[in-house]
């Protein structure tokens, strides 16, 4: 195990023990269980809700955060499925903002970190775009936009 391994394993219990106290409505973030039944505290598979009253509303977006044994001093890496659809979101899934780059601190939780991207859905950023296709739309065509935000919300319904 690297020397951080155990900073970033004891950090993230944790974490996990203040998500399972207290965290936001419709979210979900709890480390993946193996075959084997143990805990890789190191990858954590969570959900996002879209905020009702947005093009987002009734979606609840898989994202799955990547711990590295340098966390928290370095961020997690957040993925999305590929392909999915967000001005910062490149094609392979993995999230741009800026607390996961240059504003990362370590003081950053895993509850903000989640808030952050559901804020980033209906807020792109497209001085920072990841994506062509939903830069082109967002920039140019809001109508399309928004539609395939709507069917993209569609596409991943609760799954309580």
């Amino acid at each position: 195990m690297a020397s951080g391994g155990g900073i970033a394993r004891s950090r993230l219990v944790e974490e996990r023990k203040s998500w399972r106290k207290n965290h936001p409505h419709g979210f979900v973030a709890k480390p993946v269980t193996l075959p084997d039944g143990t805990v890789n505290l190191m990858v954590w598979n969570c959900v996002v809700p879209g905020k009702e009253g947005t093009d987002w509303e009734g979606g609840y977006f898989p994202l799955t955060l990547q711990f590295s044994e340098d966390y928290p001093t370095r961020p997690p890496v957040c993925m999305f499925p590929a392909g999915f659809f967000h001005v910062n979101v490149y094609p392979t899934g993995a999230v741009c903002l800026s607390i996961l780059s240059s504003a990362w601190k370590p003081s950053i939780t895993v509850r903000q970190i989640l808030v952050g991207i559901q804020d980033l859905f209906d807020h792109p950023n497209p001085a920072s775009a990841a994506q062509d296709i939903s830069y082109r739309l967002f920039t140019k065509n809001k109508v399309e936009y928004k539609k395939r935000v709507q069917e993209q919300a569609k596409r991943y319904p609760s799954v309580v």
